[in-house]
């Protein structure tokens, strides 16, 4: 019987122990009960009421014992496994309908009951047990057990099937255990995912496959690519190997609901789901680019998928194939010689197998140090408890372990001899996809030639020393610095660039560069117009800021809310023309408007892919960033570019269509624009390319100052929208992106200042900096109309070929158009933040000329 097929639909017995007497005292005195001569009218009404409040009474007690009094049970399963050492795999028991299987389960069933009756926690409340399946080595037995447990003994059940090994351990030394009697060993137990037993499920599918050499298999979700998978539907795919191979279980679809608390797909190293051999549990929708290849670590594997009732999707689709053990992606480990070579963990750059442990020793030529630099390190799992923790995956290099993410690079270890030794660990729940290494030889008296070498073995220039900036990753180049005249001295001994002090931003991390800055005394609030009010007046429906920003944010003039708030600057304007005082309500999903304009125009903004998670990478995933735009000219190619708003519009840069010489830019005919693109030249069936039918760059742009620096396409034809082709959100003329926000940018420009452009889509994270900081730094150059972002130390910045595309700003549950890529003093260069027009000061101007 399969507990997801039909269910372990048991009836728990009544308890014996239930007190079902129910007594009553004797009347005190039986003569003033004894009914008179006669049928008096007085005696007989007496007599009703008397009988009424005994049977109200009966009842009242009946009820109270039954009910409040009821013996409340929850419904506990367990699933495990256990190894059978004295029986011999037989072909046969791949089949639950066969006699051998049917035989075998029986003798585990009755076995697991006896085992459950040594334990005075588990014997009172068992139910039964079915027998999933069976495997080889010798035979591993795969079971599910139910328990029916008073309210408020779970955890003591828990804590039973928690020492299950030492239960069996205990048994087998026994020497009064039956002859006949199965051996067990490597018992696991684990509480079953609730979620896999849901008494929603009407519908349950059970699947199985069994790879063979030279073979690739397919598994996929009931109804797979042509209609979506069922609702309220439990499935599982049983996949086995060959022994002496492994399973590759190799995604290429996966599109389910994005809330794994609904539909998810759940992947286990075993026969039954055990949760602590889960490889991985997915929902949402995963880009066709990032790789979802899984290895097991024996010959099976388990995939199950849950649907609730709404939101069912496409599915999945999975190819399934054995490798032999031992082959190049299950293989890891070895001895490394030379002065330079690479190693990764298993199966790399995808994810790698469940309980794996792997052992590199590495020498180079006497006199010199090895140097060990991680140029990839994913290794982060549910419970790993931070990178410090490493209490499950980890890699263990120079005594350290390390686990977790890390940015490209930034973990490195130096050996204080001509060897090491790199140790890889993977416990038995959870993978990831691990590390991509180097090694070289060293100078071991001087590893960082010319340079400083911080605490993490990192070399940097030495010039980068005490300047402020944390170039090591581990603050180690800022430590014990004496500060210049030129430098805030923090007070916890850090030093910080000057230009940092009263931005309004905590540099320092103790508040430092903040003091003295004419900021509200305590008590008082801090207005947009740099005032200061009383936090008592804070909404209090007066404006005593002078701006109207005491009064935002105060939960008035929504929807749901009598009345609105005055209409300022600083406050959203309903299509009602009536003012909320909401900061950024416009998409957050909630409607906040009477009207609900604020949540009008809204499928915008979001990647309808999962979010990718590529640390320090600078390539985007394709359809990460569906707004972007290439626009492209028959003779240069790509030369900026642009941001989706709706079918029709394009956002860009003023100076993008300027003409140049013989270039007449300022042309439709002239541009082409391809959107859906990820790699320039590789026009997939992705793209799309649409021709330019009218240009309006902004009248008032200033082609010295870069003023006004924006200009608008309309395409020939409405683009239609897919995976790949998405508008992103404008922002309300109101809308608020705090300082210090860190933001992206994107595209297909040059790499390094003077350098080429790049081939695949770049992405990268800055931060919004202060007006008056940027415009000091670069020289009083900034309008009104202008914002800034980068990374004031430099190296990650916009560049040519960029212009005109976006500054991707996330709010709440989607990302807004705050900027468009105007100008900059050169390229990622140290405290030349780059330039972006200010969106929002052109909010009107938008909606006039496209009605976006």
């Amino acid at each position: 019987m399969d507990y997801m097929d039909s269910g372990l639909r048991y009836t728990p017995t009544q308890d014996k122990d239930w007190d079902a007497d129910v007594q009553f005292l004797p009347a005190s005195d039986n003569k003033k009960l004894e009914k008179k001569k006669g049928p008096g009218k007085v005696g007989a009404v007496i007599g009703v009421l008397v009988l009424c409040v005994v049977i109200a009474l009966m009842a009242g007690l009946l009820v109270w014992h039954f009910h409040y009094r009821k013996d409340v049970r929850v419904k506990k399963m367990y699933s495990g496994s256990m190894r059978i050492t004295n029986q011999v795999f037989d072909n046969a028991y791949e089949n639950t309908n066969s006699s051998e299987f049917k035989a075998l389960a029986k003798q585990v069933k009755t076995q697991l009951k006896m085992l459950y009756s040594k334990s005075p926690q588990l014997s009172k409340y068992y139910v039964g047990s079915t027998v999933q399946a069976f495997s080889e080595g010798s035979v591993i037995a795969y079971y599910i057990s139910e328990f029916s447990v008073p309210s408020g003994q779970e955890s003591a059940v828990d804590h039973a099937m928690s020492t299950m090994d030492k239960l069996v351990e205990k048994e087998q030394r026994s020497i009064y255990r039956p002859g006949n009697s199965l051996l067990l060993e490597d018992v696991i137990s684990s509480e079953l995912d609730s979620r896999l037993f849901s008494t929603k499920f009407r519908k349950f599918f059970r699947f199985s496959e069994h790879t063979r050499t030279n073979h690739i298999g397919q598994i996929r979700s009931p109804g797979f690519p042509d209609s979506p998978y069922p609702p309220n539907t439990f499935m599982q795919w049983q996949v086995r190997a060959d022994p002496g191979y492994v399973i590759k279980l190799d995604f290429d679809t996966m599109n389910l609901e994005e809330n794994c608390r609904n539909d998810f797909v759940k992947i286990y190293d075993s026969l039954v789901a055990i949760e602590t051999s889960v490889v991985q549990e997915m929902c949402g929708y995963y880009a066709p680019s990032e790789p979802l290849a899984f290895l097991s670590s024996g010959n099976v594997m388990l995939v199950t998928m849950a649907t609730n009732q709404e939101k069912n999707y496409p599915g999945f689709r999975a190819q399934v194939s054995q490798v032999r053990r031992g082959s190049t992606n299950t293989r890891c480990g070895g001895r490394l010689t030379g002065n330079v070579g690479s190693f990764t963990s298993p199966n790399f750059p995808n994810y790698y197998p469940p309980g794996t442990s792997c052992e590199w020793t590495i020498e180079v030529p006497a006199g010199k140090s090895v140097k060990v630099t991680f140029k990839k390190f994913l290794m982060d799992e549910p419970g790993q408890g931070g990178s410090k923790g490493c209490r499950k995956d980890y890699v263990q290099i120079n005594g350290k372990k390390f686990c977790g993410d890390h940015e490209d690079n930034s973990v490195t270890e130096t050996s204080s001899t001509n060897q090491m030794t790199v140790q890889f660990y993977s416990d038995g729940s959870y993978v990831d996809r691990g590390f991509n290494a180097t090694f070289e030889a060293v100078d071991s008296a001087d590893p960082c030639p010319k340079q400083f070498q911080c605490k993490n073995q990192r070399c940097i220039k030495s010039e980068l020393k005490c300047d402020g900036w944390n170039d090591c990753g581990d603050m180690t180049d800022e430590f014990n610095c004496k500060c210049s005249s030129n430098h805030i001295h923090c007070k916890n001994g850090l030093c910080k660039p000057m230009f940092w002090k009263c931005d309004s931003v905590d540099d320092c991390g103790d508040g430092t560069d903040e003091e003295g800055c004419g900021a509200c005394a305590k008590g008082q609030f801090s207005c947009k117009n740099g005032n200061c009010a009383s936090e008592k007046k804070r909404c209090d429906g007066r404006d005593d800021c002078g701006d109207g920003s005491d009064e935002l944010d105060c939960g008035r003039g929504t929807g749901s809310s009598s009345g609105s708030v005055a209409c300022t600057d600083l406050t959203f304007k309903c299509n009602n023309n009536k003012c909320i005082s909401k900061v950024n309500p416009e998409c957050d999903g909630d409607q906040d408007c009477e009207d609900g304009s604020d949540e009008i125009n809204c499928d915008c903004g979001r990647s309808k892919f999962k979010s990718t998670r590529i640390v320090g990478g600078q390539d985007a995933e394709a359809g990460e960033f569906p707004w972007q735009v290439s626009l492209q000219t028959k003779r240069f190619g790509h030369l900026c570019g642009a941001s989706l708003i709706s079918p029709g519009w394009l956002v860009t840069a003023a100076h993008c269509v300027q003409d140049d010489g013989r270039n007449k830019f300022h042309q439709p005919d002239t541009w082409f624009a391809y959107m859906g693109l990820h790699t320039q030249r590789n026009i997939g069936n992705t793209v799309e390319k649409r021709n330019i039918k009218r240009i309006i760059p902004h009248p008032n742009y200033n082609d010295y100052t870069f003023d006004n620096d924006i200009a608008l396409m309309e395409l020939e034809s409405p683009v239609a929208y897919s995976d790949f082709i998405q508008p992103i959100c404008l922002p309300a003329a109101q809308h608020d992106f705090p300082v210090g926000s860190t933001v992206t940018i994107t595209g297909w420009g040059a790499q390094r200042e003077g350098g080429t452009a790049a081939t695949v889509l770049q992405k990268a994270q800055v931060r919004t900096i202060n007006y008056t900081v940027c415009d000091k730094l670069l020289g009083g150059q900034l309008t009104t109309r202008m914002m800034c972002a980068g990374i004031l130390a430099g190296g990650v910045d916009a560049c040519q070929g960029d212009s005109g595309g976006p500054l991707t700003i996330p709010s709440g549950i989607r990302n807004f158009l705050g900027g468009v890529v105007s100008w900059g003093d050169g390229c990622a260069r140290r405290n030349k933040p780059g330039v972006y027009t200010t969106v929002t000061k052109f909010r009107g101007w938008i909606k006039q000329n496209t009605g976006v």
